[in-house]
This record gives C-alpha cells, sequence and structure tokens, in this order.
C-alpha cells in the first residue's frame, strides 16, 4: 500500500512540476480589424519540455530488475526509485573532460581555496568542535589539520552540500555518462556500482531515495561520501545509534579520519617535503622522476642521486619512499614538492596532487589561526 500511495504521489507531483513550467509569451503583433491599428499581443500558453524519466530508459529499467534479484531488494520498489529519476543535462555537461590543451594552474586552483572567507569558516569549525577532532586525531591517528582541510575544501564546512537530487545525479551518470570522456564505459559501470550502493544503502536505513541532495557526481554530506565510501567508511563517531553525514559534525569527523586511516594513513609520517634542483640535472633524470607521477617509488638517496635534492632534516630520517610531484602553473615554472605515501593517502579521497596539496595546505592555515589565538 505504501508503494502504491507513493507512485500516486509521484504523478501527482509530476503533473504539477508540468503545470508550474507553462510560460506565457505574446503572439506576433496582428492588425485590428476595421482602424488599422495594432492590435493588444494575447498570452499564449506553450509548455517547457517534459523531463526525460529512467523509467522510460529500457537500459535502466532492466538494470533495476537484475539489482533488485541480486541485491533481495523489492524490485517495484527499485524499478519505481530508478523509474523516478530524472535525466539532468547540467550533470552530462559537467562530466565532459576538458579540452585538451588545457593548462593546470596551480596558484589559481590554491586560492580558491586558501581564501578569508574559508579560513574564517575552518577556524570556527575547529574552535566548535576541538575536543572531537583531537579524539579523532588520538584514536585513528591522522592530524585533525588533515580533516579540517578536507571538509573545508569539499564542502565549505557544510555550507555547499550540494543540490542535485543524488537518485538524479546517480542515474544519469550511470546511463547516460558522456560518450566523449575517454573512459566512458568504465565511468559508466563505476555509476551504476554508485546507484546500487545508494538504493541499498537507503533501503537498510528506511530512508527516502529521492529526497537527499548531493553533488553532480552524487557525493554526499558534508565530507562528500559517494555511496561506496559512506557504506565502507562512515561511522557512528558519536555512538548515537546512527551515522549521519548531512548534520553530524561528530560523525563527520570521525568518518574523514576513518577513510584516511582505511587507505594506509601513517602517524607522524609528513606528507611531503619540499625539493631543490641540482644544476646539473638531466632531462632524463627529471623524467624518471616525473614517470611514476604521484605514486611513491624512490628513496631519498635515489632521488637525490638523480639531481632532485629533499631540503628537509625530517627527510634525512625518511625510509620509504617518495614521488616527485609536479603542479603547473599555467606556463609559469611549476612547483614541485617530495610526495610521501601519505600524500598518496590524501590523493586516494581525490585523485588529485593539486587537490591533496590544496587540502594539506589549507588544514595547516586554519591550524596557524587557532593556534594564534
Amino acid at each position: 500500500m505504501a508503494q502504491k500511495k507513493f507512485h500516486t504521489r509521484f504523478l501527482m507531483q509530476t503533473a504539477m512540476f508540468v503545470a508550474a513550467s507553462i510560460t506565457l509569451t505574446f503572439s506576433p503583433s496582428a492588425w485590428a480589424q476595421g482602424n488599422g491599428s495594432p492590435a493588444k499581443t494575447r498570452p499564449v500558453a506553450r509548455q517547457a519540455a517534459a523531463p526525460f524519466l529512467y523509467a522510460q530508459s529500457d537500459a535502466a529499467m532492466a538494470f533495476a530488475t537484475d539489482l533488485a534479484l541480486r541485491r533481495d531488494l523489492d524490485p517495484a520498489w527499485v524499478r519505481q526509485q530508478i523509474g523516478q529519476a530524472q535525466r539532468l543535462p547540467v550533470v552530462i555537461r559537467l562530466m565532459q573532460p576538458a579540452p585538451s590543451g588545457t593548462p593546470k594552474n596551480w596558484a589559481a586552483y590554491r586560492a580558491r581555496f586558501i581564501e578569508p572567507v574559508r579560513l574564517r569558516a575552518g577556524q570556527q569549525f575547529w574552535e566548535e568542535n576541538r575536543a572531537t577532532l583531537a579524539r579523532a586525531e588520538a584514536e585513528y591517528g591522522v592530524p585533525a589539520s588533515l580533516i579540517v582541510g578536507v571538509i573545508g575544501v569539499e564542502t565549505l564546512y557544510g555550507r555547499h552540500k550540494g543540490t542535485h537530487k543524488v537518485i538524479d545525479a546517480l542515474t544519469t551518470l550511470a546511463f547516460d555518462f558522456p560518450a566523449s570522456h575517454p573512459r566512458a564505459a568504465v565511468r559508466s559501470e563505476f555509476f551504476r556500482s554508485e546507484l546500487e550502493q545508494y538504493l541499498s544503502l537507503t533501503e537498510r536505513t528506511g530512508t527516502d531515495p529521492q529526497s537527499l541532495l548531493g553533488s553532480y557526481a552524487g557525493a554526499m554530506g558534508w565530507p562528500q561520501f559517494l555511496p561506496s565510501s559512506w557504506v565502507k567508511y562512515a561511522i557512528d563517531f558519536d555512538a548515537d545509534g546512527k551515522v549521519d553525514l548531512f548534520n553530524n559534525t561528530a560523525d563527520v569527523i570521525g568518518s574523514v579520519a576513518n577513510y584516511f586511516k582505511a587507505f594506509g594513513w601513517q602517524s607522524g609520517l609528513p606528507t611531503h617535503y619540499p625539493v631543490r634542483f641540482d644544476p646539473n640535472q638531466s632531462k632524463d633524470d627529471l623524467d624518471a622522476l616525473l614517470a611514476p607521477d604521484i605514486l611513491p617509488s624512490f628513496s631519498v638517496e635515489s632521488f637525490n642521486a638523480r639531481g632532485a635534492v629533499v631540503d628537509s632534516p625530517a627527510a634525512a630520517q625518511h625510509t620509504g619512499k617518495l614521488a616527485l610531484v609536479e603542479l603547473e602553473n599555467a606556463g609559469a615554472p611549476s612547483t614541485f614538492v617530495a610526495g610521501t605515501e601519505n600524500f598518496y593517502v590524501v590523493t586516494r579521497y581525490n585523485w588529485s596532487s593539486y587537490y591533496a596539496l590544496a587540502v594539506i595546505e589549507l588544514g595547516r592555515e586554519v591550524e596557524a589561526l587557532v593556534s594564534a589565538r
């Protein structure tokens, strides 16, 4: 009965949407009969194009049926939820790859996040959650500064959690991922998996799948966890009996710390060291150092032998591997750092060295403000 009532309510909401989408236009000027003066224009109703719902997609409906069988969910419920999902053209546009040759600019990227509004908000967040941050750091070994940096970059401390219906975004990317993307097939399959995780999660927690809002990629809450990350890493850090990444900052803090710990965070290990280059370094040596990208692959000794000198007293004691991380500056000289295994762990949150360094530096800047008070 609940499903029948929900379906009826959906049809009524759809009808209201169509009615609200009618706009008024005016017909071309016409001459009034008899006196040659322009006639008053009459409003002409024009109906906006109806949204595409995935109930019209054979592929989506077949996936829904298969998902229900594999997950032991009510097939009618799964088909209803996916069928109500609306294709979001803006999500498809945002997933288009950047034009070839688009320059990267670390200085500009950094300035988007290391700025006064975000720094003040981060300082307030830290001070309001000081005890919880300290407990997370003690239990997981993940610095409070890194947790604060992630939440600040992701959502400006909960201010920008996203405005797209999660089920709309995930279904759009699962079945209409832009074909122009070089990894379209792989990404489409990835988002089908995320859609499956999302429906399983909402069914298990008694949450209406149509109610949650998130990013254009379907990420949710203050830390912007995709459904699979929510399932694997989100925790009830305040022990109130539920996990809430939308409103509970304790769960947000604990879950971010748990995520990094699960990906191999090493307590006490720096994320990176400064680098200077030997003037006699050859291009072959530089290319060799850059070849593994952000994957730590070189000892400190082999780094130095190839002309990239790690200038830090702490680096002298470093026994793990390093990666030469290059951040381009749109034609200006690149910025380089020697990334450790912990730098690589930060990139598991978002596979970008630019993102990782922004998170690290934002957290450190906020920590400095808190310490100065």
